[in-house]
């Protein structure tokens, strides 16, 4: 077990009204309710479990941060964006930091220690990401978002790990990144000509197209593969509530 990591959810919010937290009848995401526990605090109960001794949530919702202050978390204000709300997560708290999110409403502390396990030594920062076979094969039917490279398609686990103080350099790109998302030949095309060429030829892998993003930021960054096809499932859409409900009552 991975022991005296500390950890940051995010919980913040765009404003206005969420229409997952709507379907899940709660005020915030943070807030639904799944199996008489809210997202917020099953997340928190993982990383816990996994070793952490240092928790902290960012979180834009008085209410969120009431129910943050009764599960004994350290909270914070969410800035504008995940990618600076990250930064004020490491200068609150330093690195080694775990990142994930309060939707990762199947979070085990298994797929923690496992991906602590297996990021690099030597790494500034890492990423846990799933294979589409490995996911499809956990909950097949459903839709998540790929990003396709020559070792197959990959969709990302909302679990980073900012393992140095170096790893600060990472947020920028992950500000572009987020722009980008959903257009993954965008994010390709930062990595320039050469490395665009490779993707398109489907001779890039994932594992160096985020080192190659790493050194274009002056830092090592590593992509771990995840063996948990569910560490890939978020609540990011009302199907995915209910897919998690299902995989709950089904498990």
């Amino acid at each position: 077990m991975n022991t005296g990591f500390s950890a940051l959810i995010l919980a913040g919010s765009r404003g206005g009204v969420d229409p997952v937290a709507a379907y899940g009848d709660a005020s915030h995401k943070a807030l639904i309710l799944l199996d008489g526990k809210t997202l917020l605090a099953r997340v928190t109960q993982s990383l816990r479990d996994a070793g952490a001794t240092r928790i902290a949530v960012s979180v834009s919702d008085d209410r969120v941060r009431a129910h943050a202050i009764a599960l004994g978390l350290t909270v914070l204000t969410a800035a504008a964006g995940p990618s600076l709300s990250v930064r004020e997560g490491i200068e609150a708290l330093g690195t080694p930091l775990l990142v994930t999110t309060a939707d990762h409403a199947l979070l085990q502390p298994e797929w923690i220690t496992r991906f602590l396990a297996d990021a690099p030594p030597k790494a500034d920062v890492a990423a846990l990401l799933a294979r589409q076979d490995v996911i499809e094969a956990a909950a097949p039917g459903t839709r998540r978002t790929y990003l396709r490279f020559a070792d197959g398609a990959w969709s990302g686990c909302n679990l980073f790990y900012f393992a140095t103080p170096r790893s600060v350099a990472a947020l920028d790109l992950w500000a572009q990144v987020e722009a980008d998302r959903k257009r993954p030949w965008r994010i390709v095309r930062r990595l320039g000509i050469g490395t665009l060429f490779r993707y398109l030829s489907g001779r890039l892998t994932l594992v160096a197209a985020i080192a190659h993003l790493g050194r274009l930021a002056g830092l090592d960054a590593a992509a771990v593969a995840s063996p948990f096809g569910l560490a890939a499932v978020d609540v990011d859409k009302p199907a995915d509530l209910d897919l998690v409900r299902s995989l709950i009552a089904n498990g």
